[in-house]
């Protein structure tokens, strides 16, 4: 019993020396919880129950280990930081209060204040420390490789990042926006966590996964979990899609464009699959009269273009795809049709008729589908009749000219195809009859234009003397130009174009009238001053004939009265002028003088 309460008595006594030498209890339970963020100021209050007036000694330690470090000391109501890591961020503030500027995650720790009041016991107060640092967006990258359906094993799928938080982040996988969780074989995920030399953490996560045909859609992200002073936080990365690699089951042709085709149109001939990646293609044309099967050349990953497709490449082609991985092989056959018109052609192709008399055109043509025909006139684009037949009646002169057959294919929109026939139609050469008349200063050169239509093709002539050009119009129509200079006796007698064929003569004549400005002579809204090119074409209202007068010149006539006219509205505008003036003087409107009174008198008597 001695030897029992011995032992007792030195226990006893080493827990008293512990205490007075102010080593605090390692069970002591922490009574304090503080959250702050990193870079925050952190606020170390001691027990307010604690005596701290000058007469005690308050010390700071941190809890390293099963070791207390001190850290502060107060003394008299002053404060000292004792020499390490805390000693340039401690703050005294009122009575024993400390404050920590900006924490680190190595500040996540246990600090104790200990207040020892004369005649008393130490007394302690523990506060715990807990620091937060929210992580970066989280990043995600897809396996560069792919996945293949038919693996046995799991394989990399994507690998997430988070950086920079603390403490580390728990990391949680999404498939289309459902949770994953590791299954056996089928569903792994790996985790590496790299602690930085600021404290904060970085953790990478790898999914590994057996995944199926119907993954090839399927969107993956990451989602990153953290506390943050106040509550728990997340983030999550941007969706991916993987690349799945699956085999063939079926193999398609497809023609591009999806529509009826006419010549001319770009054609794509595409061989696809449901397998990816796509297998090996064969693209090939079966010959018509054989039957056998001819492997197209400029085939390029199982695409044909045919930037102008032809008629004759038309007919039953096949695509042929190979899965060299799992050996698989399908076709597929497609029949292209590439609509045509063509060789259209009217009779008779260059008739010739005389005034009067009826012509039958005829149109055919050549079509892959049923074609109809309408007419037109090439100068004018009208529509003149449906049908392959065009029947013309008592001709005239005006009927001669160029008619368009238009072949078309309803069913295929833009296939047309056109003919052009010229219809001659003979006769004496038919010009202008009505005189023309320029007007010009003396001496000047000038041209002179004569457009004369017949057939057989009418030879032209001037009365003057000049240089003459000549070029067809169209296969009926012939212009003559005479470029002369302006003398006495061409403004006297003017200058006449003959035509003529073996069936008669006609003629134009074009006068010239000399600007003259000083008896206002106005040209009228046919001619001007600065003209100097005029054109004698052929008019339905009238042709000389070979005997045929020039009529007198009634433009010259016009002109003498548009002249009297105005010289009349001038002559009265002056007349009101007059009569307001006056109006305004009698009424004493006017400060005029005597002098300018008698000079007003005068021009109004005038």
């Amino acid at each position: 019993m001695d030897l029992t309460r011995l032992l007792c008595t030195l226990l006893l006594t080493a827990c008293c020396c512990r205490h007075s030498a102010g080593v605090p209890d390692e069970a002591e339970p922490v009574r304090e919880i503080l959250e702050y963020k990193v870079g925050d100021n952190a606020h170390l209050n001691c027990d307010s129950s604690l005596p701290t007036d000058n007469l005690s000694h308050v010390d700071w330690f941190f809890k390293y280990k099963d070791q207390h470090i001190r850290i502060f000391q107060v003394r008299r109501g002053q404060g000292q930081a004792d020499p390490g890591e805390y000693q340039h961020r401690l703050t005294l503030l009122d009575g024993a209060n400390l404050s920590l500027s900006q924490v680190t995650p190595k500040d996540e720790r246990t600090f104790i204040c200990q207040v020892k009041a004369p005649g008393t016991h130490a007394r302690e107060k523990y506060t715990q420390l807990h620091i937060y640092k929210a992580p970066k967006e989280p990043t995600i990258q897809a396996s560069a490789s792919g996945i293949s359906v038919i693996s046995q094993v799991p394989q990399e799928v994507a690998t997430c990042t988070g950086e920079d938080g603390f403490p580390i982040p728990r990391v949680t996988w999404y498939k289309n926006r459902k949770p994953l969780k590791e299954e056996k074989n089928r569903v792994i995920i790996s985790e590496l966590r790299t602690k930085e030399s600021s404290g904060l953490y970085t953790v990478r996560s790898t999914l590994w996964a057996q995944l199926e045909k119907e993954d090839k859609e399927a969107l993956f992200y990451c989602e990153l979990s953290y506390r943050l002073p106040g509550g728990d936080h997340m983030k999550e990365s941007q969706e991916i899609n993987v690349t799945v690699y699956y085999p063939m089951e079926k193999v398609w042709l497809e023609v591009i464009p999806n529509r009826l085709l006419k010549e001319g149109d770009r054609v794509e001939l595409r061989c696809l699959s449901d397998g990816n990646p796509q297998p090996h293609f064969t693209l090939r044309k079966q010959d018509p009269t054989s039957l056998s099967w001819l492997e197209l050349e400029n085939v390029s990953e199982g695409v044909l273009v045919l930037e102008q497709a032809q008629r004759h490449h038309s007919g039953l082609y096949e695509c042929l795809g190979l899965d060299f991985e799992t050996g698989v092989e399908a076709t597929d056959q497609q029949q292209l049709l590439v609509n045509y018109v063509s060789n259209v052609q009217v009779q008779p192709k260059a008739p010739v008729k005389s005034e009067g008399s009826s012509l039958k055109l005829n149109c055919s043509a050549e079509s892959s589908q049923p074609v109809v025909f309408h007419w037109k006139r090439e100068k004018t684009e009208e529509t003149l009749k449906n049908g392959s037949v065009l029947h013309l009646t008592n001709l005239t002169r005006e009927a001669g000219g160029g008619y368009l057959c238009v072949a078309s294919v309803p069913k295929v929109p833009g296939l047309k195809h056109t003919q052009l026939v010229n219809v001659t139609i003979n006769g004496s050469p038919w010009v202008m009859a009505k005189e023309e008349r320029i007007w010009v200063r003396e001496n000047e050169e000038v041209n002179l234009t004569c457009e004369v239509s017949g057939q057989p093709r009418p030879t032209i002539s001037w009365s003057v003397n000049g240089t003459v050009h000549e070029h067809d119009k169209d296969f009926q129509t012939v212009l003559s130009t005479l470029t002369v200079q302006v003398i006495p006796d061409l403004l006297e007698k003017g200058a006449v174009c003959q035509a003529s064929n073996s069936l008669g003569s006609n003629k134009t004549t074009i006068f010239l009238e000399l600007v003259n400005l000083t008896t206002l002579t106005i040209p009228t809204e046919d001619t001007s001053s600065s003209q100097s090119t005029t054109t004698s074409s052929p008019s339905a209202k009238g042709n000389s004939t070979s005997t045929g007068d020039p009529v007198k010149k009634g433009t010259k006539q016009e002109s003498k009265g548009v002249v009297i006219v105005a010289v009349i509205v001038c002559i009265l505008l002056l007349a009101v002028l007059g009569a307001v003036l006056y109006f305004l003087y009698k009424k004493g409107k006017m400060p005029c003088g005597r002098s300018g009174k008698q000079e007003m008198e005068r021009n109004i008597s005038i």
